[in-house]
């Protein structure tokens, strides 16, 4: 017998998806399929004990259906349009051109193989879904946003930004070109071994990061000596579907290298990027560190 997929409340402090999941499983292991009226990675338990801020944590969202959106932008003009402008040396953002961009959103998901062990004690079924299921799902997130197809660094208009220095000069390099655009450098996406190697421990410059109200996302997303620097408050929105699922499905090829029973985990999300002048793609310059 299969059963309907089962709707589920909003964002639940009482019980968790993998609680969820978890019951659904007990009452057809073979077929069980939760729908959630909320995204899932919202519901992440693991960031509550040790807090981390994702990709998806940098962007104002935007709740939207599965449709495409169409919002305003600004681009970068060249040289010859720029010098037409009055004062746009000053204010090199009078410069910009408006126009109109579409997006929308598109499925993120994440796999785990659960041990057969497991199908004989929900509970923990439960906690191995809340703590693996959602931690692949809160990575292929934060791959999808940066580096994914409809990622940041797919996005034609992020100017690349080349540092000569160490890699402290190309992050306020950046911070600087944003300001000049009259924006804040509100986050940056960065390496864990830059972060550790680079920022934590060097005097009081993640305290001046702090002060200065600047959030970090460390995410292997992207590659060692490079970051992703912006005022992602107002350059661009997380388009945000509210809608996921956990379910029993067959995995496509490539996913496991072994068979066994498969629980997938999606999301629905995009990004609207109307100033991709606010961001920018440090990286190191040819020959330069890493």
């Amino acid at each position: 017998m299969t059963t309907a997929a089962i709707p589920t409340p909003r964002v639940s402090t009482d019980v968790s998806p993998g609680q969820l999941f978890a019951q659904a499983f007990a009452a057809d292991p073979t077929s069980a399929d939760v729908r959630f009226d909320y995204t899932i990675t919202d519901a992440f338990r693991p960031t509550k004990e040790r807090p981390r801020v994702t990709v998806r944590n940098l962007f104002r969202k935007r709740p939207v259906d599965m449709d495409p959106v169409r919002f305003w932008c600004e681009t970068r003009p060249d040289a010859d349009e720029a010098e037409t402008v009055h004062e746009s040396d000053l204010r090199r953002e009078a410069a910009f051109r408006f126009g109109m961009a579409e997006a929308q959103v598109h499925p993120i998901r994440a796999w785990v193989q659960v041990p057969e062990e497991l199908t004989r004690d929900l509970d923990a079924l439960a906690v191995f879904v809340d703590y693996r299921l959602l931690v692949r799902l809160a990575t292929a997130e934060n791959q999808a946003l940066t580096l994914g197809e409809h990622g940041l660094l797919r996005h034609p208009e992020i100017a690349r930004l080349p540092y000569d220095g160490d890699y402290l000069t190309g992050l306020l390099d950046a911070c600087n070109e944003i300001e000049q655009t009259g924006a804040t450098p509100h986050a940056m996406i960065v390496n864990p071994r830059d972060y550790y190697t680079h920022l934590l421990g060097h005097g009081s410059l993640l305290t001046d990061f702090e002060r200065n109200g600047m959030q970090i996302s460390r995410t292997r997303m992207v590659a060692p000596g490079t970051a992703v620097v912006g005022d992602f408050a107002m350059a661009a929105r997380l388009l945000d579907a509210g809608q996921s699922a956990i379910r029993v499905t067959e995995p496509p090829a490539g996913i496991f290298a072994t068979d066994g029973l498969a629980v997938c985990a999606e999301i629905h999300e995009g990004l609207a990027v109307h100033l991709p002048t606010h961001i920018h793609h440090v990286v190191p310059a040819q020959g330069g560190p890493a």
